[in-house]
């Protein structure tokens, strides 16, 4: 079964202190594309989460975010009274020194200071909580996995539908090659017999009638075509890597052969069911850039 690059998931672990919120979504994109937005506190994980992402969602353009909620005393950073007492002795022995003022407003000046607010979230993550999150992690991530599959069997269900479409179209161009023959043959003949006083050998202008509607005979094209189509079917059904650019290489094909029925048809009858082929195809591969 095939999967689309497309998805969302989303994960959260609930703690007696705060509560971890993850969300990761994907796009369909040549390759993996990963951008992360992670609390500080998780900053030394996102190696191993940047890893463990790109191995299980193997590419599309991808954002994660990881972040925190902390109850209300935990998320004001308490003061650091250390800190504080020391900035205050030296701006006062300063101020004593060159007989200056102290500030009218302490807590102001104090406040402003470098390092007086502690930074709670640099701390180290206890393990048991970070095998929490892991698991939290790996759940988004199989959430959007899942996204991806039924966004896959939405596709699957398109994909059959065109390529049935194009198959019915190359059936419905074999009534119409027998008559083109006839008809280019009553062509030339008719052309011929209007240019006066033309004597021509009617054997070499069997032999050269030959040659021209040989090249213009399609049954290889069909052939090659009709393959195509099952080929791509049966790689949609494949359970594997890379389908996304293989099924691209096959649309390609197909398209080669569509555009050579088209130049050797020479019938408006055909020339029309080849723009429908090719309208069909154009659709298959806009929908197989979102494919895994």
């Amino acid at each position: 079964m095939i999967q689309s690059m497309t998805g969302f998931g989303k994960a959260t672990l609930s703690l007696p202190d705060k509560k971890i919120n993850i969300e990761i979504k994907s796009l369909n994109s040549k390759s993996m594309d990963l951008s992360t937005r992670i609390t500080p506190t998780y900053r030394e994980k996102e190696m191993e989460i940047r890893n463990e992402i790109a191995q299980k969602l193997e590419r599309g353009k991808t954002d994660f975010s990881l972040w925190i909620e902390k109850d209300g005393t935990e998320t004001v950073n308490p003061i650091n009274k250390d800190v504080v007492a020391a900035y205050y002795k030296q701006i006062k022995g300063i101020a004593d020194e060159m007989h200056i003022d102290v500030p009218a407003d302490w807590f102001s000046v104090l406040l402003r200071m470098p390092d007086v607010m502690s930074k709670t979230e640099n701390q180290e993550i206890p393990e048991e909580e970070w095998n929490q999150a892991h698991q939290a992690i790996d759940e988004a991530i199989q959430h959007l996995i899942d996204f991806r599959l039924q966004e896959g069997a939405a596709l699957e269900n398109k994909f059959r539908e065109k390529i049935s479409n194009i198959s019915e179209l190359l059936t419905n161009i074999a009534p119409y090659e027998q008559e083109r023959v006839e008809k280019i043959k009553a062509r030339i003949i008719d052309s011929l017999k209007k240019i006066p006083e033309v004597e021509y050998d009617k054997n070499r202008m069997e032999q050269e009638m030959i040659y021209y509607i040989e090249k213009l005979d399609i049954n290889e094209e069909k052939q090659r075509l009709s393959n195509h189509l099952a080929y791509f079917i049966k790689t949609v059904e494949e359970n594997g890597k890379g389908q996304g650019k293989k099924l691209g290489f096959i649309a390609q094909e197909m398209g080669r052969e569509i555009n050579t029925l088209g130049s050797k048809s020479n019938q408006a009858e055909m020339q029309k069911i080849v723009v429908q082929m090719k309208d069909n195809l154009e659709q298959i591969k806009e929908q197989v850039l979102n494919v895994l």
